[in-house]
């Protein structure tokens, strides 16, 4: 099995802000594949399906995002590789989050590393006790002006960001697909570097 975790913070306050966008992607994730996330588990929404892979096979999926506010999702996903069967959680536990360091829309893929300064991705790293498994890096750009990184994530997305959004979001859910079916380092091919 695998898990998909998106990164952000519960409630209507957070949900157009940029630091949401780990739950924009797998909630798009979750739609094109059919996968209800209507169920409340481990501290989070979480929904189950299956993607059809290359041979035919139907590879299981959940998705999940934690409701404990980007600082603690380590502790939901903790929970839930406890209790879900995901063998291999460096290989099949797949993290989308936000990224400040990459430009507007920019997907980097990745199958291990450190927090990048990341609050939520810093809190899975400690509680899991490891820094491998792999991520989707979605990007947000930095603020062009003095504003404070913590405060600029918690803004909306300008309007020019926002005209743009859906088709980016879009994408990136594709790369979430692609890392599930394809693998992470076929994805990492097709889906890092230059915009789509």
């Amino acid at each position: 099995m695998k898990l998909v975790v998106g990164l952000g913070n519960p409630g209507r306050r957070y949900a157009p802000t940029r630091h949401n966008a780990g739950f924009r992607i797998a909630e798009r994730f979750a739609d094109d594949h059919g996968i209800d996330l209507s169920r409340r588990r481990f501290a989070g929404r979480l929904g189950c399906g299956q993607l059809l892979g290359h041979g035919g096979e139907g590879i299981d999926v959940c998705v999940l995002e934690p409701e404990t506010f980007m600082n603690h999702s380590g502790e939901s996903v903790a929970s839930a590789l406890r209790e879900l069967p995901v063998e291999h959680p460096d290989q099949d536990l797949l993290v989308v989050l936000d990224d400040v360091d990459l430009p507007f829309g920019r997907l980097r893929i990745r199958p291990a590393g450190g927090s990048g300064g990341h609050r939520g991705l810093e809190s899975i790293i400690a509680c899991l006790g490891s820094e491998v498994f792999p991520r989707l890096r979605f990007g947000i750009d930095r603020p062009a002006d003095a504003l404070d990184t913590a405060e600029y994530v918690l803004e909306e997305f300008s309007p020019s960001e926002a005209a743009g959004l859906d088709e980016y979001v879009a994408n990136a859910a594709n790369a979430l697909e692609a890392m599930v079916v394809d693998g992470i380092r076929a994805a990492m091919n097709r889906y890092n570097g230059e915009l789509r």
